[in-house]
């Protein structure tokens, strides 16, 4: 099995704990860097350092010779403009022998045996690959090379329309000469030809050697197309025959490559490689006749090989081997298609050319040039696909509408006879209008997006970190469930390794976010695996990464919050309950030491209690339930036996519950208030208190045998209204009723004591 393309594959641990195995990459930028050797200069890793280095100096060499050739390439300085019956008008020239015949229609050029070759607008279009019909084609290949050779001879004869016949002597063009276009396509050549090369030095493996197939390819492609725009008569004689041929080869070699490619990747099968094969073979028949033995050839054969290439490489994207969709799959069908979908737009438009008017057929080569822009910025974004670089994707969208807008016009000038300026205008407000419609749903749909509201990823923070405080040792869990909330993964999962910050892997499949330290303990070792964003539909980005990496702070920061206000409540707790201890309690003391009677001392010993138990509750956050009981129980009976009233207590928990400081304080209060009502209103003799906790469900039965009746009808003062205020707090309900033959029993019940603790805290912090 070859090397796991995680960022740090050893450390991570993720195939070997999972038993999974990430899919190869195109490469990935930054770890192209680290992997051939850019960060690092260990012997292992050098050679691919210096093979990079290698093939820039390549590139630079290959343009800079084809800028040399073609500056060199012998050149007659004119500007020609088409005339509506598709001749060649000569519109502007520096040299003194033509300047007089500006304005007058080329008839054309003269041969060494004295012949006129006509020479009219569609011979001056150098590119023959997109030319259908194979006897014109074969009719201008022959043109183009008779004024080829004469320009290379040194002498060219120009025969006008009315008779006029100059012999001129072509002179080098100049690097100037060469036009913007060449140099730009010549760069964009060059970028391609570079990462062709570093995806396969990354990772040498059968999938990157065929990305490097598709990049040279194109790369070759987009120099010959170079080469073409430069301004001139006619291409050099070496390329006129062989450069229809050698567009084509690369066109099928580009097709089969990206067959061959999605036969092995991400669904893999032996029986998909057949067509690959196929695919390969005709590609080597067909440059072993044109190139090698130099026959012509049908235009229809290769092309419908394209068509069929691109058809299969959709039905194998669309048709998983195991039947669970890969996202990486689900993504490159859909550039699949709009590739496919733009060749087919543009081979219906090149077929109609010979019904074109004869001043528009010269036009139709500008849309097989927008064609291999947009074809080739396709292939440079399979390696940075998870980069969601935008500059790249509105580029690979503009020259997809341009293919659309230009096959579009060359269809209504074919097929509705529309003037040229109609034509265009036409085609290019529907190529805008549906850019503008459709823009967003396409780059939705081809890099994955979903809108996420602020609220919504508020209140899921909030969650998680009430959850986290609640239960430190779930921290980790906590957190893989809120990044499950955003992402909506296949699956998340735990793995081994550590990690500084949140990583795209496996070509945008796994986004690995390291755990934080969401509790008072060291960083945890580990990372979460998050693998296939949005249930498959998308590829992680590293702005998912990003987002990930917030939420881990602003998350942190939550929790910091939170433990900072609670440790400030707890200081502050403590500061009042020791004030209340040394200022209030010592007062009390020396009031009790001097209380004129007996009763006077025994109520300021009690309030000494109370003030005791107080200032206990305060200091502490959290409380026992068996302990706060004996508290309850210690103070209501020297409540109770200062009026001569008797207790009946009674407590059953099934567990010893950690109460809040809320908790705490609120069912210490309800039971002193009850206590006092029974007291001051009631005048019982006898109190019965009963306290259950069954599953986590508190129950306070209190009963008493006193003069108070009918309930419905108290006011709800404070002592009522604080009870059932707290009650309500803590998520429970309260009632009174009548007792038989005399008193009052009131029932207090929480559903959800355990609850009840996270539930109150947060109330009592907002």
């Amino acid at each position: 099995m070859t090397r796991s393309t995680f960022d740090d594959a050893p450390d991570s641990g993720l195939a070997a704990d999972s038993g999974w195995s990430p899919p190869s990459r195109f490469g990935e930028p930054g770890q192209a860097a680290a992997a051939a050797g850019f960060t690092s200069g260990t012997p292992r890793i050098g050679w691919r350092r210096q093979a990079l280095l290698l093939a820039a100096v390549m590139a630079c060499l290959t343009v800079f010779l084809l800028a040399r050739v073609m500056a060199n390439n012998p050149h007659i300085p004119a500007d020609w403009k088409i005339t509506p019956d598709g001749h060649l008008e000569l519109a502007y020239t520096p040299l003194p022998a033509l300047k007089d015949l500006a304005g007058q229609p080329l008839r054309g050029v003269e041969t060494a045996r004295g012949s006129v070759l006509p020479f009219g607008a569609l011979a001056m279009t150098h590119s023959s690959r997109w030319i259908a019909d194979d006897a014109l084609r074969a009719q201008l290949v022959a043109t183009r090379l008779e004024v080829a050779k004469a320009l290379e001879a040194g002498s060219v004869v120009l025969v006008f329309r009315q008779g006029e016949r100059v012999e001129l002597t072509p002179q080098p063009r100049g690097y100037a000469a060469l036009g913007a276009m060449f140099w730009l396509l010549c760069a964009f050549a060059m970028v391609l030809f570079l990462v062709g090369w570093i995806v396969p030095l990354v990772q040498p493996q059968s999938r990157n050697l065929l990305y490097a197939v598709m990049a040279l390819s194109q790369s070759g492609q987009l120099l010959l197309a170079a080469v073409a725009s430069v301004p001139g008569l006619t291409l050099p004689s070496s390329l006129v025959v062989q450069e229809h041929a050698m567009l084509t080869v690369l066109d099928m070699a580009t097709a089969s490559a990206v067959l061959h490619a999605t036969a092995l990747h991400p669904y893999r099968s032996a029986w998909r490689t057949v067509p690959a094969l196929l695919s390969w073979a005709a590609t080597f028949a067909f440059a072993a006749v044109s190139l090698v033995a130099g026959q012509a050839y049908d235009w229809w054969l290769p092309q419908s090989l394209l068509l069929v290439d691109g058809a299969l490489c959709i039905t194998f994207l669309a048709w998983p081997v195991n039947g669970q969709a890969h996202p990486f799959a689900l993504v490159m069908r859909r550039f699949a298609a709009v590739t496919v979908g733009a060749l087919i737009l543009l081979t219906m438009a090149v077929t109609l050319v010979p019904l074109m008017p004869p001043d528009v057929q010269p036009l139709a080569a500008v849309g097989p040039v927008i064609w291999n822009v947009f074809f080739a910025s396709v292939i440079l974004m399979v390696p940075f696909i998870s980069r969601s670089q935008n500059v790249m994707r509105e580029f690979a969208m503009l020259a997809g509408v341009s293919t659309v807008a230009t096959s579009v016009d060359l269809l209504f000038v074919a097929v509705f006879s529309f003037s040229q300026f109609a034509s265009l205008t036409l085609s290019l407000f529907i190529a805008l209008g549906a850019y503008a419609a459709v823009r967003q749903w396409v780059l939705n749909q081809m890099m994955g997006a979903r809108a996420l509201t602020t609220e919504r990823m508020f209140e899921h923070l909030y969650r998680i970190a009430r959850e986290v405080e609640a239960k430190p040792e779930r921290a980790a869990e906590r957190m893989a469930d809120l990044l499950r909330h955003v992402f909506e993964p296949l699956e998340a999962t735990r793995t081994g390794g550590a990690a500084r910050s949140s990583r795209v892997v496996a070509n945008g499949s796994v986004l690995l976010v390291p755990v934080p330290n969401l509790t008072q303990s060291p960083m945890l070792e580990g990372q979460i695996a998050l693998r296939f964003a949005e249930r498959g539909k998308r590829l992680f980005t590293p702005e998912d990464a990003r987002l990930a990496d917030r939420i881990v702070e602003q998350l942190m920061r939550a929790l910091a919050h939170d433990r900072a206000v609670e440790r400030g409540r707890s200081e502050e707790r403590q500061r009042i309950a020791q004030d209340l201890h040394d200022d209030i309690g010592a007062r009390l003391l020396t009031l009790m030491y001097k209380a004129p009677s007996k009763e006077m001392e025994d109520y300021v010993r009690h309030t000494l209690q109370d003030l005791k138990t107080l200032t206990r509750g305060l200091a502490a956050s959290t409380h026992s339930l068996n302990l706060a009981a004996a508290e309850w129980k210690a103070d209501i009976t020297q409540r109770l036996e200062a009026v001569r009233c008797e207790l009946e207590w009674s407590a059953a928990f099934d567990e010893d519950l950690t109460l809040s400081m809320v908790q705490w304080s609120s069912l210490t209060r309800i039971l002193r208030e009850l206590v006092s009502n029974s007291i001051a209103h009631s005048q019982a003799t006898r109190v019965s208190m009963d306290l259950r906790l069954q599953d986590g469900q508190f129950t306070l039965t209190m009963r008493d045998d006193g003069v108070g009746r009918d309930p419905a009808r108290w006011s709800h003062g404070l002592g009522l209204g604080g009870i059932r205020k707290r009650v309500k707090l803590m998520g429970g309900t309260v009632s009174w009723q009548e007792r038989e033959p005399r008193g009052i029993e009131c029932l207090v019940s929480v559903p959800n004591l355990r609850g009840a603790a996270a539930g109150s805290g947060a109330a009592a912090k907002g």
